[in-house]
């Protein structure tokens, strides 16, 4: 195998991912118990190999540029994974250990997941978690995310993908609404109905409603004044409100379902739903905190919380 890094060696490495945690190459010195102008020197011939400006110098702080904020992020996944394979294959890593970066929808985050992170934590002290609540679809291995939930997965390359569950859609509207406007019976009575659209913002489409009847699948496009783009949890709060029939998840409004501050509407219509799946790069050594909360949240997603 011929080499590629030349005198580039993985120290370097760690002292460039220092000095871009702590802002300032005087710092990183410390750390490493170095001079800063080693520590110069060493971004130095990083520069000179990649060909590019890695920080913006002042004379308070540095801060990475675009170029050198993108080899930071794959450098410390990459570090990560040598870390844990050592560790892997010396015995030394018995229980799972640092920091695990997850990316998670906002609704199912605050209605599903966030609320089982304590119970992970109690089993596993040593790692820590770093959540990003985001209806964006992040690049895992640009951003250095070690994990996504995602709604209607499509096959991507050097990603695995894992089925948590079906989430099934409900249409729901508040006694208000109902008692000023009526009630919708068949799918053809929403076309005189407010209905509160989510809008996708890769596309700008509305997301067809969901049904079936006799024996069929139906995607319907309904219509409305309302339209929310973004966070889901956006048209679920404009119905609370009285501002029309919306269809969302069924775990958004569960409670106010029970508690009567929604109704359900359609059920005749219902049963459709979309999968959940938690994606992440594919690799031979898994680390252990990845494996740990994989397999956690696959077994903890339908259980009560106080189980």
């Amino acid at each position: 195998m011929s080499r590629h890094f030349g005198n580039v060696g993985l120290g370097s490495i760690e002292l460039f991912c220092s000095a871009a945690e702590l802002e300032s190459f005087t710092a990183a010195s410390v750390q490493a118990g170095l001079t800063p102008a080693a520590v110069s020197r060493t971004i130095a011939r990083l520069e000179e190999r990649l060909k590019v400006r890695l920080f913006v110098r002042s004379t308070r702080k540095i801060r990475l540029t675009e170029s050198g904020r993108s080899y930071y992020l794959q450098c410390k996944q990459a570090l990560s994974q040598l870390l844990d394979a050592e560790r892997e294959l010396t015995g030394a890593q018995v229980e799972p250990t640092g920091t695990l970066r997850m990316s998670i929808p906002t609704p199912l985050g605050h209605h599903r997941i966030l609320p089982l992170l304590p119970r992970f934590r109690e089993l596993y002290p040593r790692v820590e978690l770093d959540i990003n609540l985001s209806n964006r679809n992040v690049d895992l291995v640009a951003e250095g995310v070690d994990l996504a939930i995602r709604a209607r997965v499509q096959p991507e390359s050097g990603l695995v993908a894992r089925k948590l569950f079906d989430a099934e859609l409900v249409v729901v509207a508040t006694p208000d609404y109902l008692h000023r406007r009526g009630r919708p019976e068949t799918m053809d009575d929403l076309a005189r109905h407010e209905c509160i659209q989510f809008v996708l913002p890769s596309t700008g489409q509305r997301v067809p409603w969901l049904f079936h009847n006799r024996g069929h699948d139906i995607d319907l496009v309904t219509a409305g004044a309302f339209r929310c783009s973004e966070d889901l949890l956006g048209i679920s709060t404009l119905a609370l409100h009285g501002a029309g029939v919306v269809q969302t998840y069924r775990f958004i409004v569960e409670q106010e379902l029970a508690d009567g501050r929604y109704v359900e509407l359609l059920a005749a219509y219902g049963g459709r739903s979309r999968p959940f799946s938690i994606v992440y790069p594919a690799t031979r050594h898994m680390p252990l905190r990845l494996r740990a909360f994989v397999d956690f949240i696959a077994s903890a997603i339908d259980a009560p919380l106080d189980a």
